[in-house]
């Protein structure tokens, strides 16, 4: 299965008022019983190793500047999809992402039945609020080209 770039097709300024980013990649799945949140949890499930690394360099390198990190925290939610928290959540749409002082962010997961297969789509709004927030996203876009394909691929298998 193929993993396309298309464009976003969400309402970014109901989902994240002020996104400043937004992408979104699908695929195509054979599963006619997936729903946003099992398509969610199967992306989230694992990430790769290289991702797994990134993303611990990421946490060493932001703690000292006080950005959240992957870490467990005392007052996480409880509705968690991988490391991120739910924000909204229907059968055809989960919605996950967080708040910082550098960015806002989101991942809007949407299944949808174009004829027999269904279609996953990742979608990825942030906003940014500061210069931190804007060099991260600078920083981090070239990762997140490649993971969030990645991730999508794992829906399949």
């Amino acid at each position: 299965m193929t993993v396309r770039e298309v464009t976003p097709a969400v309402d970014a300024d109901a989902l994240l008022a002020g996104a400043q980013f937004a992408d979104a990649f699908c695929i195509e799945v054979d599963d006619r019983n997936l729903d946003a949140r099992r398509a969610a949890e199967r992306m989230m499930a694992r990430q790769p190793r290289w991702a797994e690394t990134l993303l611990a360099l990421r946490n060493f390198l932001v703690a000292p500047l006080g950005l959240k990190t992957s870490g467990a925290t005392p007052n996480a939610p409880r509705d968690m999809i991988g490391i991120f928290p739910v924000v909204s959540e229907t059968p055809d749409r989960l919605i996950a992402g967080f708040n910082d002082r550098h960015l806002d962010f989101r991942v809007v997961v949407d299944v949808t039945a174009p004829g027999g297969a269904r279609q996953v789509t990742a979608t990825t709004l942030v906003k940014t609020h500061n210069w931190l927030g804007r060099t991260y996203l600078a920083i981090i876009m070239p990762f997140h080209r490649l993971i969030v394909p990645a991730l999508l691929r794992q829906v399949v298998a």
